[in-house]
């Protein structure tokens, strides 16, 4: 070891995670990619039918694979106007929708936290254990607390048709809002921001308190306004830690699946693991499989849009 240069003693001290990484993570993936190549196995009592190649594939992009999937994987463009679709009419834009969205409004809940934090004030820490209680809530608990509340007759936050509550009335959902695609995905929305913007205010809060406090006392004494510390000094230091952290939430959101299940379930709000999990049950696994690898092809673009982000901050 002693003659080793101090690039290859990195590369011998990162052999143990990188075997470890193979064999839970990469070796699942191929084992994925190489069920997705077989049919599905309808009768006796074999795992995969035939050999096929990426004619599972083909069928799952062209819809003739719809037939064995819960909900339709692409969306179906309507023949009068091609580009015109129902945007919840598939496992796919659901996905995106909620990861678009979710993730948008805890980085932004989250960044508002963070900086109430990062100031001194009389309690905070009390505070900051309030903020940390809805994530460390587990999601069937979380979902159940968010069906009982948009139950008919049961919840408060939904009315009857003679007693419609102030949701129903403002036109934001409907009095049965959990057998509604649209409705039931606005409340997951809203149930996984009040859980995850924890999450991101502590990570972003992390990255508050490494910034060197004297930078804020020479803005000061240059006559710098609040906004313009904001603008100048805390924003552009914090950044690369709020990429790292949407990076972190955006993975997780693309995987969504328990709190879908609590709360409407998967007929209702279809997502890409509500399609792997309800095929792999039915059991279709070529079909499973093939979703299932897609999905993970989907998220390594999303994670290398992600990098190409960080290396033009100098991440």
């Amino acid at each position: 070891m002693e003659n080793l240069s101090e690039t290859q003693f990195a590369y011998l001290l990162l052999t143990p995670a990188l075997i470890l990484l193979g064999v839970i993570a990469i070796y699942p993936l191929v084992s994925t990619f190489s069920m997705s190549l077989f049919a599905d196995r309808l009768t006796g009592t074999a795992r995969l039918g035939e050999f096929v190649g990426l004619q599972n594939y083909i069928d799952l992009f062209t819809g003739a694979r719809n037939y064995a999937l819960p909900s339709r994987f692409l969306p179906t463009f309507t023949t009068e106007f091609p580009f015109v679709t129902n945007v919840y009419s598939s496992a796919l834009m659901v996905t995106l929708i909620f990861t678009v969205f979710s993730v948008l409004f805890e980085t932004l809940i989250g960044f508002g936290q963070a900086l109430i934090l990062d100031q001194d004030f009389r309690g905070r820490r009390w505070v900051r254990v309030a903020i940390i209680i809805p994530w460390a809530v587990p999601i069937v608990i979380q979902g159940m607390i968010f069906f009982l509340m948009f139950q008919p007759n049961i919840g408060f936050l939904v009315g009857t048709q003679g007693d419609p509550a102030l949701l129903n009335q403002l036109g934001l959902i409907g009095t049965t809002p959990l057998r509604d695609t649209a409705d039931s995905l606005f409340l997951i929305i809203v149930a996984d921001v009040w859980k995850t913007s924890a999450f991101m205010a502590l990570l972003i809060l992390a990255g508050m308190q490494s910034i060197d406090r004297s930078l804020y006392d020479v803005a000061k004494v240059a006559g710098a306004s609040r906004w313009q510390q904001f603008k100048l000094i805390t924003f552009p230091l914090i950044l690369p830690t709020v990429l790292v952290a949407m990076l972190f939430r955006t993975i997780d959101a693309m995987r969504v699946y328990g709190i879908i299940e609590t709360m409407a379930g998967c007929q209702t709000v279809p997502s890409l693991s509500c399609l792997v999990v309800t095929t792999f049950n039915t059991p279709l696994y070529g079909t499973s499989a093939t979703v299932a690898f897609v999905t993970a092809a989907i998220i390594g673009v999303v994670v290398s849009v992600y990098i190409v982000n960080f290396a033009s901050e100098g991440v």
